[in-house]
């Protein structure tokens, strides 16, 4: 398995104004760069030009399909990534259309990677969205893994200034969910390293 920082992409789903999206994905950077086995990328949606119209052949049957120009910066650091981290609010039991617009309009960038989930919500912790994602991501060739970590009433877990008021249990969920990452990421980078997928045996 690689030796080498793995290149893990931080996703943050969320675009809508108000949003509490940046407060965790902050937290949880900070915890990825502890864990010190990845090189973390943020990549905040807000800042990528996301039509919800999709090409008239979808990107798994033209993978180089055109994109517009304000996605390529995304399309590359996508490209880039060993393995994800997606931070996602439930909205109306789901996930955000922003960060659906994103997935697909990309296809090879997520196979054979894994994925692992930070939700929050005023109920579910995200836990509804977490779920739908895993499907999505499933139906892609992605790897999710089993941990997730997850803020029911975010609101109540962290103070004025964007840390947790009780950290121990988040941050232990956190370093469970990122070994998880490491291990699956390393295979997974050696394998496509090695053996390409849809290679001969």
């Amino acid at each position: 398995m690689t030796s080498q920082n793995l290149n893990l992409a931080v996703i943050n789903g969320s675009v809508r104004e108000g949003r509490f999206g940046p407060v965790v994905t902050s937290w949880f950077t900070e915890q990825a760069r502890q864990h010190g086995r990845f090189t973390v990328d943020v990549i905040d949606l807000a800042d990528t030009e996301l039509p919800l119209a999709l090409p008239s052949v979808p990107p798994a049957l033209q993978p180089d399909l055109p994109r517009p120009d304000g996605m390529a910066d995304l399309t590359r650091r996508l490209d880039e990534a060993d393995a994800f981290v997606v931070v996602t609010p439930d909205y109306n039991r789901s996930f955000p259309a922003s960060l659906k617009a994103a997935i697909d309009w990309h296809f090879t960038q997520w196979q054979k990677k894994p994925v692992g989930f930070v939700g929050y919500s005023g109920a579910s912790g995200g836990l509804l969205a977490i779920e739908q994602l895993r499907q999505v991501f499933n139906e892609l060739d992605a790897h999710t893994v089993r941990d997730y970590v997850s803020f029911p009433r975010y609101y109540e877990l962290f103070g004025p200034d964007g840390t947790l008021i009780a950290p121990e249990g988040p941050n232990g969920t956190a370093k469970v969910m990122l070994d998880q990452l490491d291990w699956w990421g390393s295979l997974l980078h050696d394998a496509r390293r090695d053996r390409p997928f849809g290679a001969a045996a």
